[in-house]
């Protein structure tokens, strides 16, 4: 059964406090490709090694299910930066 984006979202959701989400599926709408975007204060002091290990045990069993999964996460600050230098580009 396709994961949806909506599970996705739940899931993280669920196990953190969130400033920013993005999903995108990235298979054309059949739901075995999936990158997310995840902006959490629940991330700072962590590395990004850290932040992908919480991701993907936060969504281990959707995951199995996945083809492909990429994701990028970010401290709130570290989006406040992402955003400023897209602005000035």
């Amino acid at each position: 059964m396709p994961i949806s984006a909506a599970d996705l979202e739940n899931a993280i959701r669920a196990a953190m406090p969130i400033t920013h989400l993005e999903i995108e599926d990235t298979s054309n709408g059949c739901g075995e490709n999936y990158a997310v975007f995840v902006v959490s204060e629940a991330f700072e002091g962590k590395n990004t090694l850290a932040r992908h290990r919480w991701i993907n045990e936060v969504l281990k069993n959707e995951i199995a299910q996945m083809h492909a999964f990429s994701q990028k996460t970010l401290t709130p600050a570290q989006y406040e930066a992402h955003l400023a230098k897209q602005a000035a580009s």
